[in-house]
């Protein structure tokens, strides 16, 4: 017979009676979290290990330019003394969560609980800090990068912009893909690790372009047959719900492409209780995950302001 509960007391059934270890708690969700996400895909997180404490500041090193200079024979050589500033990425944004299980359900469905919850903890989280960023950083894009001449060397490729935004459909789509790809080219950017981060109606349109066709998209299953986009011009196209949008004579949505040197993010679950709730029989959970982003090299990201 189930234990009796007040009006409103949630019923949990499992049964696990394994125990909760918060650090592997802390684990499972950092991991779901990463897993469900857009900005890990396109940004470096190598420096998260340098996280203390919400308020830190991590100083990144950044690579001088060298510069290369004819040699004549029997002339006096010019040193170089390579100025390599830092670059500040502030850890001051913070989310948190607090949770309460009854003792009854912690001793019979602890684990079972804890899986469900870091599930929706870590998409909870995913929405919140991929909508941030993603309306934070377009403003960051490299000025080369994006309007109605974008391109480093040709000025001749045209993005958008407020006013005129690109329309896009099915047959143009493939063909403003590749121009981003050469808009990075013509930044030097490396052709490994470049992405573009697109809304769905977009990807709709990819999938009834030419690359419907697998021996053109180069992939031994058809997009329709299987669904996935995949890389296209060298890019790694990802899907997201949560791209910005912004109102220019109806819905205009800022498209983001680069290579993952562009964005760095560093978070750290900084906190994670358990203690005894005091107007209960029940144990609170309760965490704090610090973070910061920033966009540090804004000459490999470019911004396709487009509408449908």
């Amino acid at each position: 017979m189930p234990f009796p509960r007040a009006t409103g007391s949630p019923d949990y059934s499992s049964g696990s009676t394994s125990k909760f270890i918060p650090a592997i708690w802390a684990s499972k969700l950092l991991v779901k979290f990463y897993d469900a996400t857009v900005f890990h895909a396109i940004s470096n997180t190598e420096y998260e290990g340098e996280i203390k404490a919400y308020g830190d500041t991590v100083h990144i090193r950044t690579t001088p330019t060298i510069t290369i200079r004819k040699y004549v024979k029997g002339q006096t050589l010019v040193h170089q003394r390579p100025d390599s500033p830092a670059v500040d990425l502030n850890i001051d944004q913070g989310r948190y969560f607090d949770l309460i299980l009854d003792d009854v359900d912690r001793v019979q469905s602890d684990i079972k609980l804890m899986d469900d919850w870091t599930r929706d903890a870590s998409e909870e989280m995913k929405i919140d800090i991929d909508t941030g960023i993603l309306s934070d950083i377009p403003a960051d894009a490299d000025a080369s990068n994006k309007g109605l001449t974008a391109g480093r060397k040709s000025a001749s490729f045209n993005l958008g912009a407020t006013g005129t935004p690109l329309t896009l459909n099915k047959i143009n789509i493939v063909d403003t893909l590749v121009d981003c790809g050469t808009i990075l080219d013509e930044q030097n950017m490396p052709e490994s690790e470049r992405w573009m981060v697109l809304p769905g109606w977009a990807t709709n349109f990819i999938k009834k372009s030419d690359l419907k066709d697998a021996s053109l998209s180069g992939d031994g299953t058809s997009m329709l047959r299987n669904g996935r986009i995949g890389m296209i011009d060298r890019f790694m196209i990802y899907y997201s719900n949560l791209v910005s949008t912004v109102t220019d004579g109806g819905t205009v949505y800022n498209i983001l492409f680069g290579h993952k040197s562009a964005l760095t993010f560093a978070s750290q679950m900084v906190e994670l209780d358990t203690l005894k709730a005091e107007s209960t029989f029940g144990q609170i959970v309760r965490g704090l995950n610090v973070y910061g982003f920033k966009v540090i090299k804004p000459v490999s990201m470019g911004l396709l302001y487009a509408k449908k």
